[in-house]
């Protein structure tokens, strides 16, 4: 056995698992691949590379990632730390210099005594002499994409994500909306539906075809829209492409009037406990807040919290609820662990908790192979949103699609409370208690 942990990927998850594990004493060796390669979207050579937006999202404990923020600080989180140094004016939110962020990161990581990063493409992973953390992220080579479909098996690995916006079931106008399947138990709760008149249906439609879209990379073009029609896209071949194809009313009848609808729109349920529901057919390239002045036009989604919006873009991840637990180690192999977007955690905040989570259990791995120790796997509580999306991505889910941090996911509170705000700050105090007392 070695007497190091291997980290596959300098990004955001693989940084701050290098940081965990460096702090409780045990070497390192950190593979990132630039500056000697780099993939499509990068061209900084530093460690910690932030690509898109420099925001990282709300500081709120009222907000779902601000919340994680806060967990991710009770527990030492390096990156967190270092984003808060390098912040810069944005409102609540915690935006970030981003050249600066990176370059702290790396600084930090090179004088650590316990990591050696190693500049070169790592390609065969030792899956029987090592403890090895996979962090690759969502635009990982094609040789590391090779070794990962070898290690655990053909078909986990999707390469793009084309995935529909989700919907907090709380925010749906049940005046409107109800439940059952196509020609199916009127009461079946997996689907909920959202019946359309013509006026409504045709509002909707100029709306849709007529909003702004994301100009994607060239090289995602080709195999996104190969393998999935945005519904926007759909809707520009006729007033009734949609009508005929997703949006299909056949086999319903809307219980307000004992009539077909025109049009409806059916919500997925999307997680075990039916606090989130996904729109079935909508995956889309719409710009996000035109995805909420859009979809929010469909009746009985007037007032709708859109816990997660649409994305079709360049998206290398497994298939977690099959391969991983709620730690994120592999199911088949315990000396493999994954961490950040290539698990289907989707974000910035997400991906560190997620190499917080994976730098933590691979100590305990490694101390019980090594030290002969007999801890136990460090589960965060479901009731927290880091626990809570290590849950997600380790539940069984034949739609799975990547998912950022929202309060949906978290369990509900015993006591029901209609003010979201007020909800949401007894659910962060809950979290707050719960992640000191049960983890350290």
């Amino acid at each position: 056995m070695n007497n190091y942990i291997t980290i596959i990927g300098g990004g955001l998850a693989g940084c701050e698992a290098a940081y965990q594990i460096s702090k409780r004493g045990i070497k390192v060796k950190l593979y990132e691949m630039k500056p000697k390669k780099f993939s499509p979207a990068h061209n900084n050579k530093n460690l910690a590379e932030i690509v898109c937006s420099n925001s990282f999202k709300s500081n709120a404990i009222t907000n779902a990632c601000g919340l994680l923020k806060e967990e991710l600080r009770k527990l030492d989180s390096l990156l967190i730390k270092i984003a808060d140094e390098t912040s810069v004016p944005a409102g609540q939110a915690l935006a970030v210099d981003r050249e600066l962020f990176s370059q702290k990161v790396t600084e930090e990581l090179e004088k650590n005594p316990n990591i050696e990063i190693i500049r070169e493409e790592f390609s065969k992973i030792d899956e029987k002499n090592g403890i090895t953390v996979i962090a690759t992220g969502p635009l990982t080579s094609e040789k590391m994409s090779e070794e990962i479909i070898r290690i655990t098996g053909k078909g986990k690995l999707a390469f793009y994500d084309a995935a529909a916006p989700i919907i907090e079931k709380d925010s749906i106008n049940f005046d409107i909306a109800f439940y059952g399947d196509r020609y199916g138990k009127e009461g079946d709760s997996s689907y909920i539906n959202l019946p359309m008149n013509k006026e409504e249906y045709e509002r909707f439609y100029n709306a849709l075809i007529n909003a702004e879209v994301v100009t994607l990379h060239e090289f995602e073009k080709k195999e996104i829209f190969e393998g999935c029609m945005p519904i926007e896209i759909m809707a520009k071949r006729g007033i009734d492409t949609i009508r005929f194809g997703p949006l299909k009313p056949v086999g319903f009848t809307d219980p307000r009037n004992n009539t077909r609808p025109y049009a409806i729109v059916q919500l997925r349920q999307d997680n075990s406990e039916g606090t989130l529901y996904n729109m079935v057919g909508f995956q889309t390239n719409l710009k996000f807040g035109e995805q909420k002045r859009v979809f929010s036009m469909i009746p009985g989604l007037e007032n709708a919290d859109f816990v997660k919006y649409g994305v079709m873009h360049r998206n290398t991840f497994i298939n977690s609820p099959e391969l991983l637990d709620n730690t994120y180690n592999l199911k088949q192999n315990p000396n493999i662990y994954f961490a950040g977007q290539i698990t289907g955690v989707e974000g910035y905040v997400e991906s560190i908790a997620s190499g917080l989570v994976t730098g933590l259990n691979a100590v305990i791995n490694f101390k019980n192979k090594n030290a002969k120790t007999k801890e136990t796997k460090k589960v965060f509580p479901k009731e927290t949103i880091i626990g809570a999306l290590a849950d997600y991505i380790s539940t069984e889910n034949l739609n799975f699609q990547p998912m950022n941090a929202n309060f949906g996911i978290l369990p509900p509170l015993e006591q029901k409370i209609k003010d979201k705000q007020e909800r949401y700050a007894k659910m962060a105090e809950r979290s707050l208690t719960k992640i000191l007392k049960k983890i350290f």
